[in-house]
């Protein structure tokens, strides 16, 4: 029993960090804020066995890619991630992100994305994305950038143990700041609002927070808080989740 209660304790630890990313991805936080043009990424992923009378296996792996020209951002962003234990899945998720962003004026660019994705743990047998719309350049100083954006879209998912699929049309808005003291240290929280049109009952809100401190050109230390609320969610699932988590990201 002790040995069970361990494994998850384990699971669950590494379940809190992980379980948003399943559901809304942050954009706000994946793009370079960069005048020069050309490619730039980062890859990362880690890997654990333990065993305490259980084995308890875990595999997180994600890869960003984005490519800047004088007009237009191609952004691509996947990740994956598990932990198996004590014979049963305590996280298993993945989703696949395209974004166009094309500069219209120094104030209005136009988005268009898509996205795919699943999470075994939250019944998300799969879910697909489609939209495009503005975003607003509010304020872009050196030291204080703050964007809006209001993008339609189109979603279709289908939850594990229910037979149709669920067909709607949200409004994904959101409001993002990024504050640079100094070379060394971001800060960026952007908070989304995802409500069904014409059904402002069903909606998510998401807000999250990334603090990063470099220490090199290539090599940062971030500290993320993610708060998601989901008015509603798969049968079973809670409608509001949390997680905090630190890491390192090496760019390419």
């Amino acid at each position: 029993m002790r040995k069970r209660c361990l494994v998850l304790l384990l699971a669950l630890s590494h379940f809190t960090v992980q379980k948003c990313m399943g559901q809304i991805v942050n954009m706000e936080s994946k793009r370079y804020q960069t005048d020069t043009t050309g490619w730039a990424g980062t890859v990362g992923g880690d890997f654990a066995l333990s065993n305490y009378g259980q084995k308890v296996f875990a595999v997180n792996a994600n890869a960003h890619v984005q490519y800047k020209s004088p007009k237009s951002l191609y952004l691509f962003l996947g990740g994956y991630g598990f932990l198996k234990g004590d014979k049963q899945s305590f996280v298993d998720h993945s989703f696949l992100h395209f974004r166009y962003n094309y500069k219209l004026t120094k104030v209005v660019r136009l988005e268009a994305f898509t996205q795919i994705q699943q999470n075994v743990v939250t019944r998300i047998q799969f879910r697909y994305l489609i939209g495009a719309g503005p975003r607003f350049k509010i304020l872009g100083s050196e030291k204080l950038r703050v964007y809006a954006g209001s993008l339609p879209m189109f979603e279709i998912e289908k939850e594990k143990g229910r037979q149709q699929k669920i067909y709607d049309w949200r409004l994904s808005s959101y409001l993002t700041l990024t504050y640079l003291p100094n070379k060394q240290t971001e800060l960026t929280t952007t908070t989304y609002y995802q409500p069904v049109l014409f059904d402002i009952g069903d909606y998510r809100l998401l807000n999250q927070s990334s603090l990063k401190v470099h220490a090199s050109k290539k090599i940062a230390i971030a500290i993320n808080w993610n708060y998601q609320y989901d008015a509603s969610p798969a049968a079973g699932i809670v409608t509001d989740t949390y997680n905090f988590s630190t890491g390192v990201q090496v760019g390419l």
